[in-house]
């Protein structure tokens, strides 16, 4: 097993797109497996690094559907939960510019009912990288249990958190009570602009950086769209800009960004703990292949990031 695999820790989703039916009563659907978590598991097995994948994923009709897409794309699913509860749904409306918002089905099902006893025995002894975040941190009983299971990890792991705000589900007001004590835990957070303004209304995402190296996180990298993303290391900042590409949705753009960078890090060696010998140049490195993973994921329908051998068919901005 490589030294440097990558354990993400969350919910899979059942991502439900409206398509035109036959009649104008009905509504048809088109599911695909989605969920914050799950699309950077499939990310990063895709990329080429191993990844691991602890969820707890039904047996129903969905659960089923999970495993079969997180399997083919090389998802290491050895400690994934079976699950007696039904998978958490999503439908997603479409805007203009391929952003999805989304209505969530997701009361009592398996993504949130986290136990002890289902983390407890999990060996990170091969595991450079714990990533996790979304609704994973903040739905009860679970997110307590997954925050227990953080701070153990951070004892030898480096420790990745994506907040992504999910309003329709949880109040705001909860990520920010819990979020000074992810900064504390992580050495990486990666969050959206739209995060952003969730979080800290107002806030500058220079001010933002700032704020969350003072409560601890090492490195702090803020998606701006097709802007690129601001990346800062303990108050070093840069840009990186965005790739040209046809935008067809945007659903799960966030998610490979963070892969694209896990990955590029974890390749280089710079995981496995505090992030102590990363420089700012690496940063900006492992942004700029991020920002072509996640413009790649854009230019096809629903959460399907690349596999490693469509990534020379990008240009970045600067050449376009």
């Amino acid at each position: 097993m490589s030294p440097y695999q990558i354990t993400v820790l969350g919910e899979c989703v059942a991502d439900a797109f409206t398509e035109p039916a036959s009649t104008r009563n009905e509504l048809a659907l088109r599911v695909l497996p989605g969920g914050g978590p799950a699309n950077t598991a499939v990310s990063l097995a895709r990329l080429g690094t191993p990844a691991r994948f602890l969820a707890r994923l039904s047996g129903d009709v969905f659960g089923r559907l999970f495993r079969t897409h997180l399997e083919a794309s090389g998802v290491d699913l050895s400690h994934a939960v079976a699950a007696a509860e039904p998978s958490t749904l999503a439908v997603a409306e479409l805007d203009a510019r391929g952003q999805a918002a989304f209505s969530f089905h997701a009361q009592n099902t398996a993504d949130w009912q986290w136990t002890p006893g289902e983390l407890t025995g999990v060996d990170l002894s091969e595991t450079a990288c714990v990533h996790t975040g979304s609704l994973a941190l903040v739905r009860e009983p679970g997110g307590t249990v997954v925050e227990e299971f953080l701070a153990t990890a951070s004892r030898q792991a480096t420790i990745s958190i994506d907040p992504n705000v999910r309003p329709l589900l949880v109040h705001p007001d909860v990520y920010r009570a819990r979020l000074a004590r992810w900064c504390a835990l992580a050495d990486i957070l990666r969050l959206s602009e739209d995060d952003l303004e969730l979080l800290l209304p107002g806030t500058t995402p220079e001010q933002a950086c700032d704020t969350w190296h003072a409560a601890g996180v090492r490195l702090v990298v803020i998606t701006l769209g097709a802007e690129g993303a601001l990346a800062s290391l303990d108050g070093e900042r840069l840009r990186v800009p965005g790739v040209t590409t046809q935008v067809v949705d945007t659903v799960g753009a966030g998610d490979s960004f963070t892969a694209g960078l896990l990955h590029h890090l974890a390749a280089r060696g710079s995981l496995g703990g505090r992030l102590a010998d990363l420089g700012l140049d690496d940063v900006a490195e492992a942004c700029r292949f991020a920002t072509q993973v996640a413009a790649l994921t854009c230019s096809v329908a629903g959460p399907n990031p690349p596999w490693r051998d469509q990534l020379p068919l990008l240009a970045t901005a600067d050449d376009a």
